[in-house]
């Protein structure tokens, strides 16, 4: 067996897409938080998936919501994918005027795409869970995506 550090380093080649995922509480509060485990799963219906670690302070929000939004970050986002990674719950939409999606989930301002869904699936996958949802609204406009590799945010160059 592997130890996670390995795991982590080794899987750390591979260049991903860095998106918040937003929703919100039973309260309508924000919550939201940075999720690289993200991709299209199906064209008919239209579905994708994201992992969040199950000890998230918004996993619950986004499962008990039933709907969520995937905002694809743009290449000069890197310091929001940090503020939604480490800060505080009440930090992290501070200063943010987020419009809301057609389901009411909050929308990132400057954020290259978005995506909102209806949760269809949950499953347990060590310590995330696997959601599945099914997209009814999505938006991109032109620009260069933020990318996680080995460790660090980096833009790209278009």
């Amino acid at each position: 067996m592997i130890g996670k550090e390995r795991f982590r380093e080794v899987m750390s080649h591979f260049a991903s897409g860095v998106t918040v995922v937003t929703a919100r509480d039973r309260e309508e509060r924000p919550v939201g938080l940075t999720v690289s485990a993200f991709t299209s799963v199906s064209l008919e219906p239209t579905l994708l998936l994201i992992c969040v670690h199950a000890g998230a302070d918004s996993h619950d929000a986004i499962i008990q919501r039933g709907t969520f939004a995937v905002n694809i970050l743009s290449a000069h986002q890197g310091p929001l994918a940090t503020r939604f990674a480490e800060g505080t719950p009440q930090e992290r939409f501070q200063g943010l005027e987020v419009t809301d999606g057609p389901l009411g989930n909050p929308l990132i301002p400057d954020a290259l795409a978005w995506l909102e869904c209806r949760l269809r699936e949950v499953w347990p996958g060590g310590d995330h869970s696997v959601i599945l949802g099914e997209v009814h609204a999505c938006e991109g406009r032109p620009g260069a995506p933020l990318l996680f590799f080995r460790g660090d945010l980096e833009g790209m160059a278009t």
